[in-house]
C-alpha cells in the first residue's frame, strides 16, 4: 500500500514547469498578437483589406508581411502552449514542441545552407535589392524600408548608386520626365553634421557628375551588398549571439512542453 502511495506522489505534474510554461508562452502569444494587429493595421491603411487583389500588384518587397507572418506564428504557437500548458492538454503541448522543433530545424538548415552557398545568397540579395529598388515608390512602408537601410550602412543601390538607373523615376535616359532624373534618393547623401533638416532634394542631378571622387563629396557609391557583407563580419558575435540566444530559448521551450507532457502521460497512467 506504501508502495502504491509513494508511485502515485512521484507522478503528479509539475506546477513549476506548468506555469512557467504558461508566462513563457502568454508573453510570446501577446508579442505575437501585437505584430499581427500592427500587420493588419497596415495593411488596412493602404487599402488592401477593403482590395484583396493589391496583393499580387505590389512591385517588391512589402515589409507588412514580414509582421504578418510573424506575428501569426508567434500568436499560433503562444496561444497552443498557453492553452496546452494551462489544461494540461497534451495534443496542443506536443503540436507546440514539434512546430517550435519544426522551426529551430528550418533555422539551423537555413544558416547551413547560408554559409555553404553564401556566393549564391550574395547574388540573390543583390536581385532582392534591384528589385525593390524599381518598386521604390510603390509602396510607402518598402520606400521607409530601403531609406533606413541605406542611412544605416551608409550605401546606395545594391552594388552602386547606377542600380537606381533601374527605378523609372531616378534613370538617366532621355526619355524621363521625372525631375529625379540622374538622381538618388535622399537616403543615399553623406549626412551634414550641421543640418539639423533633412535636405530631400540632396540627390537631385548627383549622378550627372561622371567622376567617383566627386560623387564622394555627396553621396555614398558603396553598394548596400557589401555594406551589409562588413557589418556581418564586424557584428559577428553579436548576431551569433542572438541566433544562439533564439536557439536556446526554442529548445528551453521544446523541453518545458516535453516535460509536462511526460508529467501528464504519468498521472494518467495512475487513473
Amino acid at each position: 500500500m506504501r508502495r502504491k502511495q509513494q508511485h502515485f506522489k512521484g507522478a503528479e505534474v509539475s506546477c513549476c514547469v506548468k506555469y512557467f510554461l504558461f508566462g513563457f508562452n502568454i508573453i510570446f502569444w501577446l508579442l505575437g498578437a501585437a505584430f499581427l494587429a500592427i500587420g493588419l493595421w497596415a495593411w488596412a491603411e493602404k487599402g488592401v483589406l477593403s482590395n484583396l487583389s493589391s496583393i499580387t500588384d505590389l512591385g517588391g518587397f512589402d515589409p507588412v508581411w514580414l509582421f504578418i507572418v510573424v506575428g501569426a506564428v508567434m500568436f499560433i504557437l503562444g496561444f497552443a502552449g498557453c492553452i496546452g500548458a494551462l489544461r494540461e492538454n497534451t495534443f496542443l503541448l506536443k503540436f507546440f514542441s514539434v512546430f517550435l522543433g519544426l522551426i529551430f530545424f528550418m533555422e539551423l538548415t537555413a544558416g547551413i545552407l547560408a554559409f555553404v552557398f553564401k556566393d549564391w545568397i550574395k547574388d540573390q540579395l543583390n536581385f532582392f535589392i534591384n528589385n525593390n529598388v524599381k518598386a521604390y515608390r510603390d509602396d510607402i512602408d518598402l520606400q521607409n524600408l530601403i531609406d533606413f537601410a541605406q542611412e544605416y550602412w551608409s550605401c546606395c543601390g545594391a552594388l552602386g548608386p547606377d542600380d537606381w538607373d533601374l527605378n523609372m523615376y531616378f534613370n538617366c535616359t532621355d526619355q524621363n520626365p521625372s525631375r529625379e532624373r540622374c538622381g538618388v534618393p535622399f537616403s543615399c547623401c553623406v549626412k551634414d553634421p550641421a543640418e539639423d533638416v533633412i535636405n530631400t532634394q540632396c540627390g537631385y542631378d548627383v549622378r550627372r557628375k561622371g567622376e567617383e571622387l566627386d560623387r564622394q563629396k555627396y553621396i555614398y557609391t558603396k553598394g548596400c551588398v557589401g555594406q551589409f557583407e562588413k557589418w556581418l563580419q564586424d557584428n559577428l558575435i553579436i548576431v551569433a549571439g542572438i541566433f544562439v540566444g533564439i536557439a536556446l530559448l526554442q529548445i528551453f521551450g521544446i523541453c518545458l512542453a516535453q516535460n509536462l507532457v511526460s508529467d501528464v502521460k504519468g498521472v494518467m497512467a495512475n487513473w
